[in-house]
């Protein structure tokens, strides 16, 4: 080999070794970017562990991180409501869905009154806890899955068929939304249950359709006591209504009669009291209200003094000795 071919030959590997550089530093800066940077969406915040230790949370945005795997992010999605379905399974979404009923394993409970139901529910739930969520619990579907069942057991195991079905489906959904959250806080889970809704309730399909008839004849007897009820509110309010104004009308003439009385006896107290001040003009004065009202009673009569002793056809009202009422008119 020649000094001229020496030459070209390290001149080769010179311009070899800066491309080679080249491509290095080129990889070095494409893994720094999808290692070192990530981004973290509006619904969601980020877990960061330094050498598989927790290091910090962060929000939305664009961050960095230490590349090359000393750093790691888990976004997690805080603000997604995520459901979990029993007893059926969604299997098409959208607008006509999908699904598939025959999960019976998850179903089937035996109720407060030893019959066997058929219930299928939903819950929502929201995570509260990114920490919490990634650390604490190592199967965190199957941990939510397994309490959602047992508390929702428990509480049909308390009640009778017929509650269930219809008059405890809200207070069942609401209690189980308390009891679901205090054992999920007491694990450490992260999450927080928002809500509880329960589908179908039905009998299995072997005894469906016996508590059909059965069903069908509580309601009719549901149905009598309603129309019963309906009969008695129209009647009794309207009876003591009626009893009410008996009542009052009776309380009224009591003291119309009371009043009357009681006038009846001033109106005696005072002419009494004016009998004793004057005695003989007093008396004159009940004879002419009563000749008064005679007269008044007997229009087109004519009265005359028997004995024409009077100009008034009315006889002296006392005698000249004695002054008593003497005589009468006729």
């Amino acid at each position: 080999m020649t000094t001229r071919d020496f030459r070209q030959w390290l001149s080769r590997i010179q311009i070899s070794g800066g491309v080679i550089t080249a491509l290095v530093l080129i990889i070095a800066v494409a893994a720094l970017g999808l290692t070192g940077f990530y981004f973290v969406d509006a619904t969601s915040q980020a877990v960061v562990t330094r050498f598989g230790k927790y290091s910090e949370t962060v929000g939305p945005g664009l961050h960095f991180k230490i590349p090359f795997g000393i750093d790691r992010s888990y976004v997690v999605p805080i603000k997604v409501v995520q459901t979990e379905q029993f007893g059926f399974r969604t299997v098409q979404p959208g607008v006509a869905n999908q699904y598939r009923n025959d999960i019976t394993r998850e179903s089937t409970m035996l109720t407060g009154d030893l019959n066997i139901v058929d219930v299928e529910w939903i819950i929502q739930y929201r995570i509260v806890d990114p920490t919490a969520w990634l650390f604490n619990v190592a199967d965190r579907e199957k941990t939510i899955r397994d309490i959602s069942q047992s508390v929702v057991n428990m509480l049909v195991g308390d009640r009778a068929i017929l509650d269930v079905m219809r008059l405890e489906r809200g207070p069942i959904e609401v209690a189980a939304i308390e009891m679901m959250n205090d054992n999920f806080r007491q694990l450490g889970l992260g999450i927080s249950v928002l809500t509880v809704q329960l589908q179908n309730i039905v009998p299995p399909a072997g005894v469906q359709a016996a508590f059909e008839d059965v069903n069908k004849s509580t309601q009719d007897m549901e149905r009598l006591t309603n129309e019963g009820q309906e009969a008695y509110n129209a009647q009794i309010p309207r009876a003591q209504g009626e009893a009410l104004r008996l009542i009052q009308q009776a309380n009224g003439y009591a003291t119309e009669r009371i009043n009357r009385a009681r006038g009846d006896a001033a109106r005696f107290n005072s002419v009494y009291e004016e009998y004793r001040r004057a005695p003989q003009i007093t008396r004159e004065r009940l004879y002419l209200e009563t000749m008064e009202t005679i007269f008044a009673a007997n229009q087109g009569q004519v009265l005359l003094d028997g004995q024409l002793r009077n100009v008034l056809p009315i006889q002296n009202i006392t005698s000249p000795s004695t002054g008593a009422v003497t005589g009468g008119a006729q």
